[in-house]
């Protein structure tokens, strides 16, 4: 029901705007230290078109990396 962040080795629950920073700054950081083709996404067969559309584009567009890969082509 809520988003929880970890403070000083202890989680509590947070706002959704908080968690998602959080989040981007991790994001960021990791992207800033090692750059973009430090993340990769796997996606599955069983998702929808369009789980599998907005999971390469995120990859793409928000991370920059194209390391995205799927069990389709199998």
């Amino acid at each position: 029901m809520h988003p929880l962040v970890r403070d000083g080795g202890t989680l509590r629950q947070a706002t959704w705007d908080e968690a998602l920073e959080r989040a981007v700054e991790g994001f960021a950081r990791v992207r800033s230290q090692y750059g973009p083709d430090a993340f990769g996404c796997f996606s599955c067969s069983k998702s929808s078109n369009e789980l599998n559309y907005l999971a390469q584009k995120f990859m793409r567009t928000a991370l920059g990396t194209n390391n995205i890969d799927s069990c389709n082509r199998t």
